[in-house]
């Protein structure tokens, strides 16, 4: 897709948030939340129609400066797209929210030839690369802020959403080591590690949502809480909390068929 901009992007001393999944669940509500806050932002999505309404109402709302960046993080050196794109319209990313990501359920050996090239593509490689060119960026400037967006997900094995779940392990992974690599930097790693929450990923990813779903602007809310405390990790929730506790007590095969008993029945026939 081709790169787009929506709004002249301005000079003023306030702080600009990079957004990707922004066009709707957690991102748009990230979105909407730093909005509130005063943050600028740039929002990153496939969907240009929905990007354009999200912005227009942030805009509306807060008064801040909103551009868009239509972009499938889903292909090939797209990090690359967003980040030579950033610095072609002059913009200072202070925080950077690797939020896009999705899922794919079901068992692996049912899974369509090459169905997990893009999903890994998106949910790895796209926000590594994104962490570590920003990341560059910041460092050079002394300070920053880099939140990925994990998964309770990440602390278990996933039966039946495997590929995902092994996904988010690498996200957890990858971001606490990177923010030890960046201390004394003046730049920091968050990592949201939400339950379930309610939003369109579900049914995207071929499973219905669990009845106790959080809804997404309770994830932002305590998203943003958190980047304000410059918090490392961040779990929305006691529920989500305790089921991370009792990840770090239980062998991880009990693990996987507890989860398989809940996975399963979700499946959408």
């Amino acid at each position: 897709m081709t790169p787009d901009t929506t709004a002249a992007t301005t000079q003023k001393d306030t702080r600009t948030a990079l957004v990707t999944g922004a066009s709707s669940g957690i991102g748009a509500a990230l979105a909407r939340q730093l909005a509130s806050q005063g943050w600028d932002l740039v929002l990153v999505a496939r969907n240009r129609e929905r990007l354009e309404r999200i912005a227009e109402d942030l805009r509306r709302q807060h008064a801040v400066s909103v551009e868009i960046l239509p972009q499938d993080l889903a292909l090939p050196n797209a990090a690359q797209v967003v980040h030579t794109w950033i610095r072609q319209h002059a913009i200072t990313v202070d925080l950077l929210v690797n939020n896009a990501g999705a899922g794919s359920s079901g068992p692996v050996i049912a899974a369509a030839e090459h169905a997990y090239e893009s999903l890994i593509t998106l949910n790895i490689t796209s926000l590594t690369e994104l962490s570590r060119l920003f990341a560059g960026d910041m460092v050079g400037r002394g300070r920053g802020q880099i939140l990925n967006v994990a998964s309770t997900g990440a602390y278990q094995p996933g039966p039946y959403t495997a590929v995902y779940y092994a996904a988010k392990s690498y996200v957890h992974s990858f971001s606490l080591a990177l923010d030890m690599e960046l201390r004394g930097t003046g730049v920091s790693v968050s990592l949201l590690c939400p339950g379930a929450t309610a939003t369109e990923f579900s049914s995207r990813a071929g499973k219905a949502d669990l009845t106790t779903a959080m809804p997404a602007a309770q994830v932002a809310r305590v998203a943003v809480q958190g980047l304000g405390r410059r918090q490392r990790l961040i779990i929305p929730g006691l529920g989500n909390r305790l089921v991370i506790v009792l990840s770090k007590i239980l062998p991880g095969h009990w693990l996987a068929w507890m989860v398989a008993r809940i996975q399963k029945p979700l499946l959408l026939k």
